[in-house]
């Protein structure tokens, strides 16, 4: 086993099909670790310098570990771009670096790292932090629409209900974009809407945010892994969502909807209406992802904590 430091994407042999495939093998794979979601990220956001860590058994990639440097206060911060013998492996190449914290961050519980990774640094000699950092709200889907609407409380069920006939009066429909041309066609409209939500959307989705989420999006959709909807209230659109379609779960990664048709409720329709095209392709688990805002309790979510790890030198 050994450890060899990249600081280029796509360098050493390590290119989508070999970043994926070991992804699939992890315990943690997820659509914010691919390497769709990665390299998008990295070419918006990332301020570099690229620490791109890859444990080797032979020549074949056994672990990944893509870290960036930033100065903070004075400190050099590392942090995640984000099994026990691999961060065995690891740990003495991180300590060759010039670094006061690591910082990862979004481990969920059942992560290998978030389990294994604070004894082995204190055994180092580091300092340890572990944090609960957020709870993401999820719904494990049953096999059907009609044992999923059992699951919700009598109240819940009934204002889903209500709603979803209040949008069927209004001759209310729904519309799933899957493939690249299409998605290309309506992001636009998405990111629209997701500007007229509120004041502080319009200040997030700017010019820098914006490239990103149309890069990510239609390399998603190249990979068959989004599904962007539009609900049309009369033939306007009302309502968006862009759901991340990987593996078995549906995570919601971002939505947008028009404040002037917000008493049909139309983010409830347009989420009842992915929930229900989930279970019906025989998704697990539908992700409302960080943020713990009230209307996701509606949709019979539970909540599922993500945790912070840091480690600092001594």
């Amino acid at each position: 086993m050994r450890v060899e430091r990249l600081s280029a994407w796509g360098a050493g042999g390590l290119d989508e099909t070999a970043w994926n495939g070991l992804l699939a093998r992890s315990a943690t794979d997820v659509p914010f670790l691919t390497w769709q979601w990665q390299t998008a990220w990295w070419e918006a956001f990332g301020p570099g310098p690229l620490a791109l860590f890859v444990v080797r058994d032979g020549e074949t990639p056994i672990g990944l570990l893509p870290l960036y440097g930033l100065e903070a206060g004075g400190r050099t911060v590392l942090r995640l771009v984000g099994e026990e013998e691999i961060w065995k492996a690891l740990l003495p190449s991180l300590l060759e670096l010039r670094w006061d914290l690591l910082d990862l961050h979004c481990l969920p519980a059942a992560s290998p790292s978030l389990q294994l990774l604070p004894g082995l640094a204190r055994a180092w000699g580091l300092a340890v932090e572990v944090e609960r950092e957020e709870r993401c709200p999820v719904v494990e889907l049953p096999e059907s629409w009609e044992a999923y609407l059992a699951r919700l409380s009598g109240k819940d069920r009934h204002e889903l209900r209500r709603k979803l006939r209040r949008l069927e009066t209004r001759q209310a429909r729904t519309s799933a974009l899957t493939t690249p041309a299409a998605v290309a066609a309506v992001l636009d409209t998405f990111l629209g809407l997701h500007r007229k939500s509120k004041a502080g959307k319009a200040r997030f989705m700017d010019a820098r945010m914006e490239g990103f989420f149309r890069a990510v999006a239609l390399a998603f959709a190249r990979a068959g892994w989004l599904a962007l909807w539009i609900l049309w209230v009369e033939g306007r659109p009302a309502a968006s969502l862009l759901c991340l379609d990987y593996g078995s779960r549906v995570s919601l990664y971002n939505s947008g909807f028009d404040p002037e048709a917000a008493r049909l409720s139309p983010g409830v329709g347009l989420i009842a209406a992915s929930i229900r095209d989930a279970i019906g392709r025989g998704r697990r688990r539908y992700d409302f992802l960080r943020g713990e805002e009230p209307y996701k309790y509606g949709f019979g979510a539970v909540p599922a904590d993500v945790f912070a790890v840091r480690l600092r030198r001594r």
